[in-house]
């Protein structure tokens, strides 16, 4: 599809509409959400960070953050597992504007049409991208990979896995292996353990991978931990922190509007046959809703614009980033909370969106950087820390 193709305005409101129409049976179902990807697919959404020369729409992060947000208020789920191709994506085109072409040919690649997915989640390891605790082993041409990933979202339809893995062939200087893995390499499985509390759509089942060759083509090395860290891993999660942020906070706008709305429909006896908009405590909690949106809000389109601004924060630029996920997260979690009290037990019931956000809410605390995490390179970016390792 090329860009004078294109609609102007990719998310139309029928589209999301039929989105949100959706969101429910697939979380019910515990099921994939195939009907929205090949819709969104279609339309066009996939190609976003995608450079116009390329075919795409050119959106850079902070443009890309907004059309999430839309998506996420209604189908939260869709928009998280979305999230994992255009991070990559996303990465590529911002290498490229930066002058490296390394990664051009997952721009050519996503415009032909193939969808990227993540594969850095691994039991036991909690500093991701940084660190792996799989294995990468060179051989003549690429490397041969064994490593068990979990949290793999998209993995109905991927078609090129973004995995890590740790080459340990020279001790003193270990290498963490980025590469790409086509879907018809032989050599993996995907075992299907999806079955959680929350954004049950994404289907991020695990894979396990035994042996399976990767091209020098596919691979990017760069040094272990904070040390060898390069635009690469730095624009992982300059585009992942922010998205995640971006989405989160539409569940909390979502769950914010529901409880607002409700609040003019339901009358009390205790108010005197006034709807609960009227009740003081009411009105409080809407408050404390409203400063924790706007203040998470602001944060998190601050971060977006710098980055995509190219304003050089230096050595601050992980503790920034992952702070703006964690406060978006976290006041998430607080406003959900908040509106699930406001609607006087209807929440409880499963007919009701926001038992849905609920537990889609639960959810954002997992996606790197966890709480512990974002905390270490905060205070350890502070100190003139931040490198050191192990932890300490």
């Amino acid at each position: 599809m090329t860009v004078e193709a294109m609609p102007a305005a990719i998310l139309s409101d029928d589209l999301l509409e039929r989105c949100a129409g959706r969101a429910a049976t697939y979380d019910r179902e515990n099921r994939f959400f195939s009907e929205d990807f090949e819709e969104l697919r279609q339309a066009g959404y996939l190609l976003l960070p995608v450079p116009q020369e390329f075919g795409g729409l050119g959106y850079n992060l902070s443009e890309v953050c907004k059309e999430q947000r839309k998506l996420a208020y209604r189908s939260p789920a869709t928009a998280l597992a979305t999230n994992m191709h255009f991070y990559w994506v996303g990465l590529a085109a911002d290498m490229l504007r930066m002058g490296d072409p390394s990664m051009k040919w997952m721009l050519e690649e996503a415009a032909a049409g193939e969808v990227f997915a993540a594969g850095h989640g691994e039991v036991g390891n909690d500093l991701p991208v940084l660190m792996t605790s799989a294995r990468a082993e060179r051989v003549d041409g690429g490397y041969k990979f064994y490593a068990h990933k979990i949290f793999g979202s998209l993995a109905p339809v991927w078609t090129r896995l973004g995995l890590h893995a740790m080459d340990n062939s020279d001790p003193a200087n270990p290498k963490v292996v980025h590469a790409f893995m086509p879907r018809d390499t032989p050599g993996y499985t995907i075992k299907e353990t999806w079955d959680t509390l929350g954004m049950r759509a994404t289907r991020s089942d695990d894979t396990i991978i035994d042996g399976a060759f990767v091209p020098d083509r596919y691979c990017h090395v760069v040094g272990a931990g904070f040390p060898g860290a390069d635009l690469f891993v730095l624009g992982i999660f300059a585009w992942a922190e922010p998205t995640f942020a971006n989405i989160y906070y539409a569940i909390a706008q979502r769950a914010s509007d529901l409880a607002v709305a409700s609040l003019g429909k339901r009358t009390s006896v205790a108010n005197g046959g006034q709807t609960n908009a009227h009740n003081p405590m009411n009105q409080y909690a809407v408050a404390e809703m409203r400063l924790t949106l706007d203040a998470v809000l602001a944060h998190i389109e601050r971060i977006a614009d710098d980055w995509t601004n190219g304003v050089d924060f230096g050595g601050e630029w992980p503790a920034k980033l992952v702070s703006a996920k964690y406060h978006a997260v976290e006041g998430a979690k607080k406003v959900v909370d908040i509106a699930m009290d406001l609607s006087g037990g209807t929440g409880m019931f499963k007919s009701n969106e926001l038992e849905r956000l609920y537990r889609d809410d639960r959810c954002g605390g997992f996606h790197p950087a966890n709480a512990g995490l974002v905390h270490e390179i905060v205070a350890k970016t502070a100190l003139g820390l931040l490198g050191g390792e192990p932890r300490g």
